[in-house]
């Protein structure tokens, strides 16, 4: 327990390394920064140290060597293990660091203080693990020295004794083992071309949000009184616990909503807020069965903070989005309404809906050239009448004491709004003879354009759509094939998917650059270890097997593949190559003193038992409250628990058993070992 305790030490102190780092980059304490951290994975730098010093008293036996001797040792001999296996743990939060946008401003944060934390750990388990060994350990010594005799009663030494024999079995079935990873590697990534993919899991923020569209030209009062109408639905709902509406735009125009738009937000009975999202889900299709009622009103169903998040980053508040750019509106809007039709009929989708560019009421009056200039009338006259009797054109001023107050000459509604009173207005010829308006001009009453949305110069029609019971990427993949089939763009137009799937491709193809690389740092790292090449691949075979298990994790909990599984992936990484590195570090030691290579093989395995199988519960363990959790927010962060837990029982079993039996294949050239067990001799004892 007293070793236990030198490894709890560390835990505070390597946080207030991962503080420093947070400071240093100006990075608040949340839930991706602080929560993130795994407790296990920081602490398997000194897992590792004083393992090996509690192994190197328990093989004293009743030689009489100074503690201080034997822990000095010990350091030494895993010393540079522990050095590359911690930084090749942080060579693979490097792609996290490169992260752009809002998958940056995520895990950025996670990144930097799990490095700064890592930093802290190698120093602790360098230079003060051994020195608090030489305390805690200190009445150990004799106690492992006189009991050196009973130690293989344990419980471990039990454990160790049928991991060998397993071990031994598994060397006459070599081939079958060989067959046997190479089939689950093979079987693991082909199944990910069957896992949904998605950017993030979507956040269960215990509200919601439905945003209503109405008939555009719509008044005022009629708006007002079917908002009410709509909250009056919501609110027959007994999980409702309150609804606001907000119609129209804000004062300082932060969002561009008309009066035939409006919000409202919905809060919930805290009984229904704790409730899982698939309830919501049920909840949200019955009130949406239930607002369909209401005539001439769409709807948009979602979160508070997730639609302002799409709206910020994306420009639109769906989870997928077809932008089509051309230079005419009204081929827009046709191409607009073929697509909707199509992204409808996808299995998934759910409120697809078109962004509105037609749809206000307008009185177009075209003047007949022709026919004014036979009646003598100037365009211009006909322009100016319209211009007066609308109220566009000040026709005088009031002064009022200090105050002016323009004065302008409006038709009365029933006028203004009606083409066939409107024709019957007269104009005076310069003979004197007088006209009607409809006999020099065409007036009729259109629908015009609400808004005309533009991006990087360049018109576009936006539409929208949610996906429900169904992952991302196959719902566009879907998509595209369809449109693709039967959307047939005219010259000079274009298509551009966005959304949440634009955040998706983003990240996916900045981890695509940085991935090799961060595989190219930990090869560099790993040659650097052993200074050769053979045992670099046969490290880097762990990465692959490692993937097994984080893909099996992910299909038994019915999760997709997503940025947060993918920092998983990255994390697991490391783990894994640390628990090769420590037992192929000790193998090595043993051919240099002289060891046959099959006994080397078998006593390096048995010797490491205990710290990969510490290394790997111990960092599983630390991240099973983030597998588990249900609190808000636990949803970004459950994928990257799983990912790492199920990978670490799969790169854990298959590091004890195909690691061993690959080292024969690669192991290095018997002169280069004779060179270095000639060149690394320290004071009797062979340098890792």
């Amino acid at each position: 327990w007293r070793a236990a305790l030198v490894v709890a030490f560390t835990i505070p102190l390597s946080l207030l390394f991962g503080f420093f780092g947070m400071q240093m980059f100006g990075i608040s304490v949340n839930l991706m920064s602080l929560g993130a951290i795994d407790f296990g994975t920081i602490v398997d730098g000194s897992v590792v140290m004083v393992e090996n010093c509690m192994h190197r008293l328990e093989s004293n036996g009743n030689r009489k060597l100074n503690l201080i001797e034997i822990i000095r040792g010990a350091a030494h001999e895993v010393a540079r293990p522990i050095v590359f296996g911690v930084l090749i743990i942080i060579s693979v939060y490097l792609p996290i660091l490169t992260l752009q946008s809002l998958e940056g401003r995520m895990f950025r944060p996670m990144a930097v203080t799990v490095v700064s934390a890592l930093l802290g750990s190698l120093f602790l388990a360098l230079f003060v693990v051994p020195v608090l060994c030489t305390v805690a350990l200190r009445h150990r010594a004799g106690v492992l020295a006189l009991k050196h005799g009973h130690l293989e009663q344990r419980w471990f030494e039990k454990l160790k004794a049928r991991y060998l024999s397993s071990l031994v079995r598994a060397e006459h079935h070599r081939k079958l083992i060989y067959i046997a990873a190479i089939a689950l590697v093979a079987v693991a990534l082909l199944s990910l071309k069957f896992i949904g993919t998605e950017f993030m899991p979507t956040l269960d923020e215990g509200s919601m949000i439905i945003t209503s569209k109405k008939l555009p030209g719509i008044s005022l009062t009629e708006s007002i009184r079917i908002g009410k109408e709509i909250e009056r639905t919501i609110m027959s709902f007994p999980e409702v616990a309150g609804v606001v509406t907000k119609l129209g735009r804000p004062d300082l125009a932060t969002e561009a909503m008309g009066e035939y738009e409006s919000d409202s937000y919905i809060t919930f009975t805290p009984k229904v807020r704790d409730e899982s999202p698939a309830k919501k889900e049920e909840l949200a299709k019955r009130m949406e069965a239930a607002l369909d009622k209401i005539p001439g009103v769409s709807y948009e169903l979602t979160q508070p903070m997730q639609m302002r998040m799409d709206e910020t980053i994306t420009g639109t508040r769906g989870d997928v989005a077809l932008k089509i750019f051309g230079p005419d509106l009204d081929t827009l809007e046709q191409l607009g309404k073929q697509a909707r039709k199509i992204i409808g009929s996808i299995r998934g989708a759910s409120q697809t809906q078109m962004e509105l560019l037609s749809g206000a009421a307008e009185l177009q009056v075209d003047v007949n050239r022709t026919a004014a200039a036979r009646y003598g009338v100037n365009v211009s006259d006909v322009q100016e009448i319209i211009e007066n009797l609308y109220g566009s054109r000040q026709i005088s001023e009031m002064i009022e004491g200090e105050q002016r107050f323009p004065i302008a000459l409006r038709l009365p509604a029933n006028l203004r709004n009606n083409p066939e009173e409107l024709s019957s207005l007269q104009l005076k010829t310069p003979s004197g003879a007088m006209v009607r308006l409809d006999q020099v001009a065409t007036i009729r009453q259109v629908r015009g354009p609400i808004i005309i949305g533009r991006e990087q110069a360049r018109r576009r029609i936006v539409v929208m759509s949610n996906v429900s019971d169904r992952d991302l990427g196959s719902f566009v993949n879907d998509s595209k094939a369809a449109i693709s089939r039967q959307l047939h763009l005219p010259a000079g137009y274009r298509l551009e998917w966005g959304g949440q799937y634009e955040n998706q491709q983003r990240a996916q193809a900045r981890l695509a650059i940085m991935l090799p690389i961060s595989i190219l740092i930990i090869a560099g790292l790993l040659y650097a270890t052993f200074q050769n090449v053979r045992q670099m691949f046969l490290i880097l075979l762990i990465v692959p097997l490692a993937l097994v298990g984080g893909i099996g994790a992910l299909w038994m909990r019915g999760m997709n593949l997503n940025l947060s599984a993918s920092v998983g992936f990255i994390a697991l990484f490391g783990i894994a190559v640390l628990n090769g590195v420590v037992m192929v570090s000790h193998i090595n030691s043993l051919r240099e003193s002289g060891c046959p290579e099959e006994e080397a093989i078998r006593k390096g395995a048995s010797d490491r038992l205990r710290p990969v199988l510490i290394t790997a519960l111990v960092a599983s363990l630390g991240f099973i409250p983030m597998a588990v959790s249900t609190s808000r927010g636990a949803e970004v962060q459950r994928p990257l628990a799983t990912v790492v837990i199920g990978g670490l029982f799969s790169a854990t079993a298959l590091t004890l058993y195909v690691l061993p039996l690959l080292y024969s294949t690669f192991r290095p050239r018997a002169e280069k070992i004779e060179e270095e067990s000639e060149s690394y001799q320290l004071e009797g004892m062979p340098r890792t």
